[in-house]
């Protein structure tokens, strides 16, 4: 990745803890928090790992069709519910 930023990725699945996956254009896996499957996003890489990246999305240019509005105000500052700002259905 160039300068460890990539613009315009889009968040393919689901992973353990809250953490998203997309995939880098030298094929390798993103690990992205706090975003949803179907977002496409500009990534920051913080961590190159042997097989992954772990980054953060630094701008959603666009939103999921499986985003929702969290219900706890608290969402995102706990760490209790990794999953709110997903679709019930989409969870499971």
């Amino acid at each position: 990745m160039r300068h460890g930023k990539e613009e315009n990725v889009e968040v393919l699945d689901a992973g353990a803890k809250g953490v998203s996956v997309a995939k880098a254009p030298d094929g390798k896996v993103i690990f992205l928090p706090n975003v949803v499957p179907g977002d496409v996003v500009d990534v920051q890489t913080l961590k190159k790992r042997k097989a992954y990246y772990e980054g953060k999305a630094t701008k959603i240019h666009s939103y999921s069709k499986d985003r929702t509005e969290p219900v706890c105000e608290h969402f995102g500052v706990c760490g209790g519910c990794k999953w709110q700002n997903m679709k019930y259905e989409k969870q499971l």
